[in-house]
């Protein structure tokens, strides 16, 4: 009998190492996590039982370094790696350095993967096996008389892959036999520099597919299932935004077909653990065509544990101690439907640049029966560039697709990050498109819905109004205050005239001004009436459990939240996050500069007077500062001249607009 694995080590990092460690430790496995310089301080290397630095931030020379991965297992003493994903997951070498080191690797043996590694030689072994292909040509003959053949033959419009590739490398769409020679000159090169293999093959391009595959998972004695399937269609750049389990809208016997194709693809190349087989579904014609396998755990695992009620990291690991699957395919069920959502820190409005710096403030769900969050960071890390965007995944569960895919939102609505750009409103707008939202999938359709996509969840009217009233509760003006204390509100108190309280708000690089009135708090619920850009809006709001606040606003139901740095304001509204400055001006002097009267911007408290009666000022001096909505303001005179008179003394309370300091311009 195999002996059982005591040490785990995770060849991998971020959330992955993390949820990897989580089922680890529950199974009682020791952890080992290898870290980084860039990663020191990361999660997963701190939670880990041992922790174990492998090199700079550069993956060449830490993670994808098999002698240091081998050299920590030895130190630590593992007797099992589990590569996770990307990085050495699929890297032949490293499975067959741990069959020659005795130490388990969690994942297929090396011939396998080695099966799967080239798209040619993987397309032939389907086709023995039964499993329906692209038409296509995967010869080894790579001169350019046998593509033009095989080109006419398949017919146009053609894809061109790379042989040894992945992720969009070396890939090309011709439309037109004219345009042939020079995209595979071009494929050519990129598939040269990106994998060292300039070998390409040729498939029939489809139009308007859905990405679907399969779950498989196989013992070491012979046995396949599938674990049912998942739609991963929604994606920009050939990498998926939004997949989800099981794929919606297929009839029952093309499904079982598909999943009874994976297995026949398993038993080919001798598979053991868990996989993905990847197939191109039309539709229309309710075909499937194999597309790869992936010969690891994927990103999407966690929506097929969620309909399935499996932990595929804990039967990888039964499968490595040589335990066999308990469970006959019929023994198994699809219960509800699950969605996943990946956070990037990338700008979707700005071509989907990564993004980097550092997370001030991180809030993410909590996890419950229908909603769980695989997270790589944590509060004050930093995203750096040397790694994949990919911060976190939120993945919903409900019993029936829609279900979900409004868990989903409302999970998104609470994800917080301030300071880097995240991706959670543009996944929102897709959750939220019509189109989406009927199940009319495609691998184009982030292509297809560019313009509805490119709008943001909140107009900049939307904006104005919501970063105000997000400035408003951050000071604490929406809190139940004392009444027996006028001062302890930073609310507008006066014995009569007008209460409206002016403000300035810096939003998206422009500056805007205004003036707003709260109303009566009633318990945990309260009105502001805002007035900008000539407009008065009545804004309503009622405090919810969490401490954020469920807005009305024109009509629409919003959840509002806010985190403070400094002098500025980040805003999480749904799933939509902005920084704003509000009440902040540099100089504040009056009305105009040329006034006489040096009035207090907003009602706050006096905490320096600088000047006195007969003191010659100049214009730009400072004669006071206040304190307002916990920011510090510098009054300046407007004009060379002398103070006439000043009307409050240092710690005295004042009201908006009140007079504060009189000056005399000089004579002419």
């Amino acid at each position: 009998m195999t002996k059982p694995i005591t040490t785990l080590l995770v060849a991998n990092r971020g959330e992955i190492a993390r949820r990897i460690f989580r089922t680890a430790e529950a199974m009682g496995l020791s952890t080992v996590a290898v870290y980084s310089e860039a990663d020191a301080t990361a999660p997963f290397a701190l939670e880990a039982d041992l922790a174990l630095p492998i090199g700079p931030a550069e993956a060449a020379k830490s993670y994808l370094s098999i002698e240091r991965i081998m050299t920590a297992a030895r130190t630590s003493g593992a007797d099992a790696i589990h590569p996770g994903y990307g990085f050495l997951s699929e890297n032949t070498d490293l499975a067959a350095a741990c069959e020659q080191a005795n130490l388990r690797f969690i994942g297929p043996p090396a011939n396998a993967i080695a099966a799967m590694g080239s798209k040619s030689a993987a397309k032939a072994l389907m086709e023995e096996a039964n499993v329906p292909l692209v038409p296509g040509y995967h010869g080894e003959d790579q001169s350019a008389a046998v593509f033009e053949t095989e080109a006419a033959r398949i017919g146009y419009p053609l894809l061109i892959k790379a042989s040894a590739g992945g992720g969009g490398k070396g890939m090309r769409i011709v439309r037109d036999a004219s345009e042939l020679p020079s995209q595979v000159e071009a494929a050519q090169r990129e598939a040269t520099s990106s994998f060292g293999d300039s070998r390409l093959l040729l498939e029939r391009y489809l139009e308007t597919p859905r990405h679907v595959e399969v779950q498989v998972l196989f013992d070491q004695h012979g046995k396949g299932l599938y674990l049912f399937d998942r739609d991963c269609s929604i994606q920009r750049r050939h990498q998926k935004i939004i997949e989800e389990a099981p794929a919606p809208g297929i009839p029952e016997e093309v499904r079982r077909a598909m999943g009874e194709a994976a297995v026949r693809c398993g038993e080919a190349i001798g598979y053991v653990g868990a996989g993905t087989v990847e197939f191109l579904y039309e539709p229309e014609s309710h075909e499937f065509f194999f597309m790869e396998m992936n010969t690891r755990l994927q990103v999407e695992h966690p929506v097929t544990e969620m309909i399935t009620g499996l932990d595929l990291v804990e039967w990888q690991i039964r499968v490595a101690n040589g335990e066999t699957l308990p469970w006959r395919q019929q023994d198994l069920t699809c219960r509800g439907h699950a969605m996943e959502a990946r956070i990037y820190a990338e700008d979707p409005d700005n071509g989907f640049l990564p993004q980097t710096g550092v997370l001030h403030s991180l809030r993410e769900p909590t996890d419950s029966d229908s909603i769980r969050v695989d997270s790589g960071v944590s509060e004050g890390l930093a995203v750096t560039p040397w790694y994949d965007p990919m911060l976190a995944k939120v993945i919903a569960r409900g019993d029936t697709r829609d279900e979900a895919r409004v868990n989903l939102i409302q999970a998104l609505n609470q994800y917080h990050a301030d300071s880097v750009v995240l991706n959670t409103d543009y996944v929102s707008r897709v959750l939220q498109h019509p189109a989406f939202a009927g199940g009319e999938l495609t691998t184009r359709f982030v292509e297809v819905h560019e313009e509805a996509l490119a709008t943001r969840l909140f107009s900049s009217w939307a904006r104005k109004h919501l970063s105000l009233l997000a400035w408003l509760d951050n000071t604490g003006t929406l809190a139940v205050s004392d009444r027996r204390d006028v001062w302890s509100s930073l609310k507008a108190f006066r014995l009569s005239g007008d209460s409206l309280q002016p403000f300035e708000l810096d939003l998206d690089g422009d500056r805007f001004r205004g003036h707003y009135r709260t109303g009566q708090i009633r318990g945990n619920r309260g009105t502001v009436r805002i007035s900008i850009d000539q407009e008065d809006t009545t804004v309503r709001w009622t405090r919810m459990d969490d401490g954020a606040l469920d807005v009305r606003l024109a009509g629409r139901r919003i959840r509002l939240d806010t985190a403070a740095r400094g002098d500025e304001l980040a805003v999480f509204a749904d799933a939509a996050t902005w920084p704003v400055r509000i009440n902040h001006p540099e100089v504040f002097q009056g009305a105009e500069a040329a006034d006489n009267n040096i009035a207090a911007p907003m009602h706050g408290r006096v905490t320096a007077v600088l000047c006195q009666p007969g003191d010659a000022v100049t214009a730009g001096q400072a004669l006071l500062t206040m304190e307002a909505m916990k920011m510090e303001h510098t009054l300046k005179a407007g004009f060379d001249g002398t103070v006439e008179a000043v009307h409050c003394q240092t710690d005295s309370s004042v009201e908006a607009a009140q007079v504060l300091v009189t000056l005399a311009k000089p004579e002419e």
